[in-house]
């Protein structure tokens, strides 16, 4: 026997086989596409969903990565649907462009739903778990994360908004439903604008003031034309937002790989979104103090005629609630308020 060529022949079945399982394994890996409707410096792409999207791959040992897409594939308001059609496989959006489809989650959105926003949200993706599954509206996707941005508040061109008559007459650039309702109830005139469109409407007088969170003053460089800021304790409004995919595209990834993308989504997703906007919000306030800004508390009659409006909006969502699924409104509210108190800090 010539043990040389056998050895040759070892060396070369080896190879072989080494070569078939690296292609099997590259054949294997499942990109997903993603696509985000802010820009890559945003700090919600950069700091939050890019970091996520990049885990994934390291959780799943590199079966499973994440491609963000150069460009939104849609509009911000169809998101939901690029992901449930499987236009695109995972889709980061905003509840509030559907106000009319996701009535369930309006309880998140309403005054006073808190500032902290890691714990807001962390207490969201609890309530998501225990309640509103029940809604048809989630349906038809794989819900990998809610989250909410730790409360809007008033800001102003020229004024301090401290009492209910400073309220009256006033524009004010809005985004939804609730802080339509919300301007209206305390005496003032909504205009429908998208954040974008805020500067150059209060440089040429359009609107008087902007509903936005602090960081959001800073990051669409609305700081020269809005120097008086209404901060509300517990917030004047909120947003809702999701991180989804495709349902038939999570049905096809391994129970292994699925585990493991549960392990970095949900409450841990949330922790990571609230981490960096509570530092965003931190930040900004730090630059607009140095700026000068005024910073204003609203008078005690400001707030209890925001409560009034609070109180009215609850008993109104709690009707519609109960029409989509949700069998005890009055739990999921109190059990998303008792969740905010005791994450609060942490």
């Amino acid at each position: 026997m010539n043990m040389r060529v056998t050895f040759k022949q070892t060396v070369l079945s080896t190879a072989l086989l080494a070569g078939s399982l690296l292609t099997t394994t590259l054949q294997a890996a499942e990109t997903l596409n993603m696509s985000i409707w802010v820009p890559p410096t945003h700090f919600v792409y950069k700091d939050i969903l890019k970091p996520w999207a990049d885990d994934i791959a390291k959780v799943t040992d590199g079966r499973v990565e994440v491609r963000i897409l150069p460009k939104a594939v849609g509009s911000p308001p169809k998101h939901w649907e690029l992901a449930r059609k499987g236009v695109a496989d995972i889709t980061w959006g905003n509840f509030t462009y559907e106000p009319d489809r996701f009535k369930s989650i309006w309880f998140s959105e309403f005054p006073s739903s808190g500032r902290d926003v890691k714990a807001q949200s962390i207490a969201l993706w609890n309530s998501y778990e225990k309640h509103l599954k029940a809604d048809k509206a989630y349906g038809g996707v794989k819900m990998l994360g809610v989250s909410l941005f730790g409360g809007g508040h008033m800001h102003h061109g020229s004024k301090d908004i401290v009492e209910p008559a400073d309220m009256e007459g006033q524009k004010f650039r809005m985004g939804g439903p609730i802080q339509q309702v919300l301007i209206e109830d305390l005496g003032g005139i909504p205009v429908s604008a998208p954040a974008t469109k805020a500067y150059e409407m209060l440089e040429s007088k359009v609107i008087d003031g902007s509903l936005h969170p602090i960081e959001s003053v800073v990051n669409f460089r609305l700081d020269g034309v809005l120097k008086h800021h209404t901060i509300f304790e517990k917030g004047l409004y909120d947003a809702s937002f999701f991180l989804i995919m495709n349902q038939k595209k999570w049905n096809k990834l391994s129970e292994t790989d699925q585990k493991a993308i549960e392990e970095i989504s949900g409450a841990a997703f949330a922790a990571r979104w609230g981490e960096v906007f509570n530092q965003q919000h931190i930040d900004a306030e730090k630059k607009l103090r140095d700026e000068g800004h005024t910073f204003s508390e609203p008078s005690e009659a400001l707030v209890a005629k925001v409560a009034a409006i609070r109180e009215k909006m609850i008993a109104d969502w709690e009707v519609v609630a109960k029409e989509n699924g949700i069998a005890d409104p009055k739990a999921l509210l109190a059990d998303f308020e008792a969740d905010y108190e005791a994450l609060k800090g942490k």
